[in-house]
């Protein structure tokens, strides 16, 4: 054997004898997380076994510090997916209709004959048949009438949440002004039928938002009520343009 070999031997034997003196530090890496793969690296940048350096304590909280970077609390994570967590959202408003009284549905739903009734017929026969067409718009008239006496009404009692202030009484008397117009251009009766429409879509929104002081049944009937009051209005002014007209305007003018 040659110097060469005998060199390589020994340089061997005394790398295998560190190996076997520090066997964690040879698989700290495979076995630990990051945190302990980070304190791993700064040990070694500032530690040796044969020469060691008297900053290694100074170092050793920068290397905490960083893999104090790393570290999630579980706590604070369930923080964050409360705060995360929306709040519900509160029912629909014509959810509250199974809420209703008896007698006030049922009431409502026989009010609803009226506006039905006049295109349903005109439909059905294919004609436009003004008459029918006046009652319907005189019937969403009087319903405004109607609408607005609930209001004015509702603020007369001693403990009502709706006061007999300026706000509630001049919406209150808004749909009466509607009324009026519609029977005033009743001639035209387009017009006229537009005017209702217009006016029961204002007392809705008073009534929901500017004015929210209705139980939750009655606006959930009220919604109702417009809706099918408004699609029977359409339906009418459809009818209107493509069907041919058939009998009287108006009750004086049947012989």
């Amino acid at each position: 054997m040659g110097p060469t070999m005998v060199y390589f031997i020994q340089k061997f034997s005394r790398a295998s004898s560190k190996m076997l003196k520090y066997p964690s530090t040879i698989r700290l890496g495979a076995r630990r997380r990051i945190e302990t793969f980070s304190l791993k690296t700064c040990l070694q940048q500032n530690f040796s076994p044969l020469f060691p350096r008297p900053w290694l304590v100074s170092s050793f909280p920068v290397c905490m510090s960083k893999t104090q970077y790393y570290h999630t609390s579980p706590c604070s994570f369930k923080k964050k997916q409360e705060q995360a967590v929306l709040p519900a959202r509160p029912p629909q408003t014509i959810s509250y209709l199974p809420d209703s009284p008896k007698p006030a549905l049922y009431i409502t739903l026989a009010g609803l004959i009226p506006f039905i009734a006049p295109p349903l017929v005109m439909v059905m026969t294919k004609t436009y048949i003004p008459i029918l067409a006046f009652t319907q718009m005189a019937y969403g008239a009087s319903f405004l009438s109607f609408l607005g006496g609930i209001r004015w009404g509702f603020t007369l009692p001693q403990g009502s949440p709706a006061k007999p202030d300026f706000l509630n009484l001049a919406n209150s008397a808004a749909p009466v002004v509607f009324s009026w117009l519609a029977f005033f251009v009743s001639e035209r009766l387009s017009e006229a039928i537009v005017t209702v429409i217009i006016g029961l879509g204002i007392a809705l929104h008073t009534e929901l938002f500017l004015l929210p002081h209705y139980p939750n049944w009655f606006k959930a009937l009220r919604i109702v009520v417009t809706l099918v009051a408004f699609f029977s209005f359409v339906i009418t002014l459809l009818v209107k343009d493509f069907y041919p007209e058939k009998g009287p305007k108006r009750l004086r003018q049947v012989e």
